[in-house]
């Protein structure tokens, strides 16, 4: 992967890494690659099938067939579940926790791993997710973990749940939420959210995004020009 530039960004749900790593990518003029879309279509793809998300038995005998590809047009990536563009029904509370559920099981992350690092292969990229830094792209030398108080990301996915049309979703059951994916995806046994030793902390919490995008920038450059 020495070839391509690869920047893997890892951090707990609404710590503004999509946000992120969708600028340093616009700014760098290279794909941006939103890992936890690809996790949220295989909860997508359970669902249809009628496979609980922690029935693991149930997720290895479908995974088969998942047919999960990401593609870019006008307006930024979009992803494809056996064909057919899902992209905007998959930002759901109930497909994150699912998202998380799933993720738990080696098959589903061993399938998604390595779609994600056939794209790292493939182009100079942006990756965001829970085990970039340690598992996709663990030999890239652009890491960063990104996080965030959970009040403040919990007003953050409030606004963006607002911003689409949700107006039934309470603060208090928002930050529930987070905590609770936040609990399942750093004690999940295989491949737990963790922040790499040698990735870069970037707390948002007191930050705008073109702050953080200058402090990931910098950074980014710095390391190029040694």
């Amino acid at each position: 992967m020495d070839e391509h530039l690869n920047i893997a960004i890892d951090g707990p749900a609404g710590a503004g890494k999509s946000t992120l790593a969708k600028g340093i990518a616009k700014r760098l003029n290279i794909r941006y690659l939103d890992t936890g879309a690809m996790y949220r279509a295989m909860a997508m793809y359970a669902q249809k099938k009628g496979v609980a998300f922690a029935d693991e038995a149930g997720i290895e005998r479908i995974i088969g067939g998942a047919d999960i590809r990401v593609v870019y047009d006008g307006r930024g990536q979009r992803v494809l579940l056996g064909g057919e563009d899902v992209t905007d029904g998959l930002r759901t509370e109930a497909l994150s926790m699912g998202a998380s559920s799933v993720s738990k099981h080696p098959c589903v992350r061993k399938k998604l791993a390595e779609l994600q690092r056939e794209v790292g292969r493939q182009y100079d990229v942006v990756m965001d997710g829970r085990d970039i830094t340690t598992n996709v792209l663990p030999h890239t030398k652009h890491k960063f973990y990104v996080t965030a108080s959970p009040e403040e990301r919990a007003n953050r996915r409030l606004k963006e749940l607002r911003a689409r049309g949700d107006e039934t979703e309470t603060y208090e059951h928002v930050l529930e939420e987070l905590k609770k994916r936040d609990h399942q995806d750093s004690t999940r046994a295989f491949m737990p959210l963790k922040k790499a030793d040698d990735a870069m902390l970037v707390d948002t919490t007191a930050l705008s995004i073109e702050q953080a995008i200058e402090l990931v920038m910098n950074a980014i450059a710095e390391k190029e020009a040694r």
